[in-house]
């Protein structure tokens, strides 16, 4: 009589957070860079711990901070897309733990492990979610509420429930880049916000929940 013995169960935390074959982890102090725009794309990237930006310069040479990325996200992912050149340049924002997954590893768990291939599309899903969210933000709201709603994602409102610091010091050049906006207007907003008590500087950018009252204040309406 044949027993078959039962396949343990696979963790995908478990398996990002161990050096194995096609995946290597690495320390990255802040400000240094993980890879540049124009850089072959031939792996994905995971962040064990720390925050990265991601910055993109048009040819005009203009410089824009796209997404601020945290512990838990993937990004790189382009390549698996047939992306051959990095669209963008990615440097950590604090002192940082990337996995570096090799396009061939990424693929083949894809494939063979439903709980990692779960997770990635999550995350996917998550992150186009979040695009079109940031592309109605761009089209439909003012600068004042697009600064806000920013300030709540950094500060990670609605996943833990309590908006927690800001970690990495954001400085309001990049704020004014991810608003599309100037930064005398961001430093006008910022002000009326902490008169307002919607936040305090104490070393870093602290938000607190009644920020979202002026987000949820005439949310734009899309007809369908």
């Amino acid at each position: 009589m044949n027993v078959t013995t039962p396949r343990p169960s696979f963790d995908p935390k478990s398996f990002l957070a161990k050096i194995g074959e096609g995946r290597s982890i690495g320390s990255y102090d802040k400000d240094q860079i993980v890879f540049s725009q124009g850089d072959p794309a031939d792996t994905v990237f995971y962040i064990e711990s720390g925050e990265v930006k991601v910055t993109v310069v048009s040819e005009q040479g203009k410089e824009a901070v796209v997404a601020i990325l945290r512990t838990n996200n993937f990004f790189g992912e382009g390549c698996l897309a047939g992306q051959a050149r990095r669209i963008a340049t990615v440097a950590a924002m604090t002192d940082s733990i990337i996995v570096r997954l090799e396009k061939a590893a990424i693929v083949r768990v894809i494939h063979q492990e439903p709980a990692f291939s779960e997770m990635f599309i999550a995350h996917l899903l998550s992150r186009t979610i979040r695009v079109e969210a940031d592309l109605v933000d761009q089209l439909f709201n003012s600068s004042e509420k697009r600064l806000a709603r920013l300030l709540l994602l950094l500060a990670n409102f609605g996943k833990e429930g309590k908006p927690e610091p800001i970690i990495a010091k954001v400085s309001q050049e990049t704020l004014a880049e991810m608003i599309g906006t100037t930064r005398s207007r961001v430093s006008y907003f910022m002000n009326k916000f902490r008169k307002l008590g919607f936040i305090d500087y104490n070393g870093h950018i602290e938000v607190h929940s009644s920020l979202l009252n002026l987000v949820l204040h005439e949310e734009p309406h899309i007809e369908t």
